[in-house]
């Protein structure tokens, strides 16, 4: 091999490994208990998330909840490639241990998709025609969801999912639990969903959970929604 088909040969094998090692970077050989990389960097979300919290959040938080999630799946034969959905479906039938952290882990990967930076302010199409069918307007489900979150005494979520009824509700969850949960008191399929665990603001919020709430609309993705809901039905 002369030298200039030898360079082009270690060139094309170095951008053959960059590519696979790009596809892997962004979730495809991933398990259903693996975290996923973040849509943005830890400062995307700023001002109204801060770095900080991002990082701390992400990084040590939710990652201890796909970890956990892993260490238990093994401890009680539950298979990796296992759909969280039909896991958490019959959470019941496992420990303490895989239901606060499958639902931690669930719920963290889904809360990252909801979020985007430079976010449009409402919803549209579909999900839009639903929202105001089933909740009023589109004023009414910031309200009465901002509501479910301020009201959640302690660590929590608040929800907006689907019932079986494919109507749309709004409600909140304790601690990592969701609606896809036989255990939970609201069921259906979790649409959007906002952590209200203090780790998620307190850095920059202190105690003023309302105001990290409000802040938070500006975030909300709603394309990713839109398409959760249009999946659903």
């Amino acid at each position: 091999m002369d030298r200039r088909k030898f360079i082009k040969h270690v060139s094309l094998a170095s951008m053959a490994a960059t590519a696979t090692s790009s596809l892997k970077a962004f979730g495809t050989d991933l398990s259903p208990f693996d975290q996923s990389p973040l849509p943005y960097d830890f400062k995307g979300l700023e001002p109204i998330i801060d770095a900080q919290t991002m990082e701390i959040h992400y990084s040590k938080h939710a990652a201890a909840y796909s970890t956990n999630l892993k260490d238990a799946a093994k401890a009680e034969n539950v298979a990796s490639g296992t759909s969280m959905e039909k896991l958490l479906g019959s959470i019941t039938r496992y420990s303490t241990k895989m239901r606060n952290n499958g639902g931690g882990h669930y719920n963290h990967e889904l809360f990252w998709k909801c979020m985007k930076p430079g976010a449009t302010t409402i919803p549209s199409g579909k999900l839009f025609e639903a929202i105001q069918k089933d909740l009023g307007s589109f004023e009414s489900l910031k309200t009465t969801f901002s509501d479910a979150a301020k009201s959640r005494f302690g660590s929590g979520w608040a929800w907006l999912y689907l019932d079986n009824n494919k109507k749309l509700q709004i409600g909140s969850t304790p601690n990592q639990d969701n609606p896809l949960m036989d255990v939970s008191d609201i069921k259906g399929f979790p649409l959007l969903g906002l952590d209200v665990w203090e780790h998620a603001y307190y850095l920059k919020y202190q105690n003023r959970r309302p105001e990290y709430i409000e802040n938070w609309w500006k975030l909300v993705n709603w394309e990713f929604v839109e398409n959760r809901y249009q999946s659903a039905l």
